[in-house]
């Protein structure tokens, strides 16, 4: 456990920051379920929308240090070549 003051107050911090940072990793997966959803309905308008969508929510994770750089990249490539597949 913590004895100094100054690793209680980081023992906080912490904890705020992982509460955030989970708030914002759901958030991101909801937006890619919503797009994968799309893509299983085999609706391609909808499912372009829901991309044009999750992308910025995916590059603000990575930007957040919620996922690496790379990742949020090869996220958005693989979800867009599935969209552009459907054609």
């Amino acid at each position: 456990m913590a004895n100094t003051k100054s690793a209680k107050k980081m023992v906080r911090k912490i904890a705020t920051r992982t509460e955030v940072n989970k708030t914002r990793r759901s958030r991101m997966r909801t937006f890619v379920r919503k797009v994968e959803e799309a893509i299983e309905a085999g609706d391609k308008a909808v499912a372009a929308e829901a991309l044009k969508a999750a992308q910025p929510e995916i590059m603000r994770a990575a930007g957040k240090g919620v996922i690496h750089k790379n990742t949020s990249s090869r996220k958005i490539s693989r979800l867009s070549a599935r969209v552009k597949a459907m054609a």
